[in-house]
């Protein structure tokens, strides 16, 4: 058996289960300092006064870092890491200072005792489908345009022979990762070290060389162990400019942890959607038009755009068709990426009103997604790398019983349970950016792998030593590897389910060099060995004349509570179609990991915008619900190995979000089929079922 394709266990486990792995805040220096955020409670205004006397009277406080006495630095690209560099207060939770103490418990006493004064501006944080300063932006994040339409979408709709005209609401989303996001600072002179959790210390180094005015060789960025970040640690965020600020300032080491509270105004979420989808097809069930429309927000300062309408242009065939994005700016904390950025809330979009559509054809909800597979991407035009979502879809209704489910609402009962069951399809792009890695033989017959991955809990560094035994014909225990520290060879983030796409490129590369060159070699290798890198710039991001994205199929099963409300997943399924699956047991905990956040998003996650106060009312995880292991019983995962040449020479698609994608809407449309009401806003929580089953009470059970 080649190493790659075997269930290899994690090669860092067994530190992290006895606590021997170090995260970013656990970095012993002698002498070292904390830091705490003191958050601003307005909405909209103006620092007009910092009273610091009694946060310095407190025992331990060593400073106080306000706007007034903080180092200047210069301004980044990103506002809002611009902390405490103006007296201006965008949104609520933005830092108005930091105080700085030789304890956490000194550093929190402190922050409390900060008394900041401000004049507050009338602010606005609703949104709204009709909210007057909603526009269109022609790209959205830089890479898409916001609007694409092709024929006539709205004629074509108005002559369907089938119509579903419907809306849904996706609320607010925050990431929540289990480490919260921490940073550890020190100063040598003009050198910086930062430990940091992130899931790129590339992009870290970059950041802090350029608003602290240091050639990046000055700067050293490590993020060895990261406890997730499902995005929010994609990019530098205001923890490890406050920890280097800090540092500086006091001449110490010095630690910033956020506190969960803060996590929501402070690192990103994602945005509230609004979705308006019309689709129009003939009666065999063939989409003549399909139209998706999303509003959404984003801050004052900078324009960050939930691409939900993106998926719309990938999954089904339809000859007249448009995808809208409108956007508002409000006093809302800047809103960034979350696992599967776009694609989660517009899938469950949808992949819902495609129920419906079904149910208004009258047709089984399998096979009217398999009748609209396209021949090439619909918007582009360009042949699929591979697409094996209609294999997908029949495998997963294979394995789940699917065709003996009775299509009929409310037809099944275990007492005061509905039980119902549904389908949805699921798509991620599959993206690869270019990437270095160095390869390196030892005497001793070893070798070492470095690349400056970053293995956020994905198991990353032990795919990557596999991909480098094969590529070097050795067995896997003679690979060792290092990563996640921006001294070694510059490696993209682990971010859009790109990393092992990317890195392991680069490592295979570097790889079959060393191994050509070591045959050829006679005599001894000299004490350090020998090394050769690689470098797929030119390769890795030329232009494609595919379109190259990973799908599955979502399949659940429900009970819905009459009397409390409550939904409960009994089972919940997932077939995915992602190219050559390098590692089976870490890959099965990617594709599980997702489903469970797609659960989450479907049942008990959700957060909402306090219209009075600017402010996410649910700020912590008392009151913003993540599933448990309660919640998922019986969860499986299964894969169609692809072979799919045209992305990378490992063949392997990113899997870290798709699983996501469908989930939510595969289990809306189950308890649509088990209690015949279609709920259109997320999360389905008990008071929003039960009014809806109070409003249209079950006939039997």
């Amino acid at each position: 058996m080649t190493a790659v394709g075997a269930p290899a266990e994690r090669r860092e486990g067994r530190e992290k289960v006895t606590g021997a792995a170090r995260y970013a805040a656990e970095q012993p220096y002698p002498g070292r300092l904390f830091a705490r955020p003191v958050p601003a409670a307005i909405a909209r205004g103006r620092v007009t006064g910092v009273d610091v006397t009694a946060a310095l009277a407190q025992p331990g406080v060593v400073t106080v870092l306000t706007h007034e006495n903080a180092p200047r630095l210069a301004e980044p690209d990103d506002v809002t890491l611009a902390v405490l560099q103006s007296p201006e207060v965008p949104n609520r939770g933005w830092f108005t200072a930091l105080v700085v103490a030789d304890s956490p418990e000194a550093a929190r006493a402190g922050a409390a005792a900060v008394r900041v004064t401000c004049a507050e501006e009338a602010h606005d944080v609703t949104l709204t489908a009709e909210h007057p300063r909603a526009y269109a932006p022609e790209e959205i994040n830089g890479s898409f345009p916001g609007v694409r339409e092709q024929g006539d979408p709205d004629g074509a709709f108005a002559g369907a022979q089938v119509r579903v005209d419907v809306g849904y609401r996706v609320p607010p989303l925050h990431n929540h990762p289990m480490e919260p996001h921490a940073s550890t600072a020190q100063w040598d002179g003009e050198r910086l070290t930062v430990h940091t959790s992130s899931q790129g210390t590339t992009a870290v180094r970059a950041v802090l060389g350029q608003m602290f005015g240091l050639a990046e060789d000055r700067i050293t960025v490590v993020a060895e162990h990261v406890g997730g970040g499902f995005g929010s640690k994609g990019t530098p965020r205001p923890d490890v400019v406050l920890a280097a600020m800090a540092a500086r300032h006091t001449g110490r080491p010095v630690t910033v942890v956020l506190p969960r509270r803060m996590l929501p105004t402070t690192v990103g979420h994602r945005a509230a959607t609004l979705h308006r989808l019309r689709l129009g097809a003939d009666a065999g069930g063939r989409l003549t038009s399909l139209v998706h429309e999303v509003t959404t927000y984003s801050s004052r300062i900078k324009e960050f755009v939930e691409y939900a309408g993106i998926p719309a242009r990938v999954m089904y065939a339809a000859p007249h068709r448009r995808s809208l994005h409108r956007v508002v700016r409000l006093d809302v904390p800047t809103p960034s990426w979350m696992r599967a950025p776009g694609e989660a809330p517009g899938m469950y979009a949808l992949e819902s009103a495609m129920d419906e559509l079904a149910e208004a054809l009258g047709m089984d909800p399998v096979e009217v997604r398999i009748r609209n597979e396209p021949e090439t991407e619909p918007d582009s035009g360009k042949p699929f790398s591979s697409r094996h979502l209609v294999e997908c879809l029949r495998e997963g209704a294979r394995r789940f019983g699917w065709p003996g489910r009775d299509p009929r609402p409310r037809t099944r009962s275990a007492g005061p349970l509905l039980l119902g069951t549904g389908v949805a399809a699921a798509t991620y792009p599959a993206q690869v950016y270019p990437s270095t890695a160095a390869a390196r033989a030892l005497p001793d017959g070893s070798f070492l792998v470095e690349v400056n991955a970053a293995d956020i809990g994905t198991g990353a560094r032990t795919v990557l030593a596999q991909i480098a035994a094969d590529a070097l014909g050795v067995p896997l225990e003679r690979v060792g590897i290092r990563v996640g520290s921006s001294d070694l060879p510059a490696a993209p983030l682990a971010g859009g389910s790109s990393g092992t796409a990317s890195w392991g490129w680069a490592v295979h590369e570097a790889c079959v060099r060393l191994a050509a060159e070591l045959v050829g070699r006679q005599g001894p290798l000299p004490g350090e060995g020998l090394e050769v890198h690689a470098d797929t710039a030119g390769a890795a991001d030329a232009e494609s004349a595919f379109a190259r994205h990973a799908f599955g199929a979502h399949f659940a099963e429900v009970s819905v509570d009459t009397v409390t409300g409550e939904v409960r997943v009994r089972r919940l399924l997932g077939v995915y179609a992602a190219g050559h699956i390098l590692n089976p047991r870490t890959a099965r905990s990617q594709f599980v990991g997702g489903m469970t956040m797609g659960l989450g998003m479907a049942l008990t996650e959700g957060s909402t915008m306090d219209a009075a106060f600017g402010d996410f009312a649910e700020s912590d995880l008392a009151s913003y619900h993540v599933p448990a292991h309660a919640d998922v019983p019986d969860i499986e995962a299964h894969w169609i190995d692809e072979d799919d040449p045209h992305l990378n020479p490992l063949g392997g698609k990113g899997i870290g979000e798709i699983g996501i994608v469908g989930t939510a809407a595969a289990i809306g449309n189950a308890v649509h089929h088990a209690t015949g009401i279609r709920f259109r806003e997320l999360p389905l929580t008990p008071d929003r079922v039960l009014t809806g089953l109070l409003k249209h009470p079950p006939t039997r059970l």
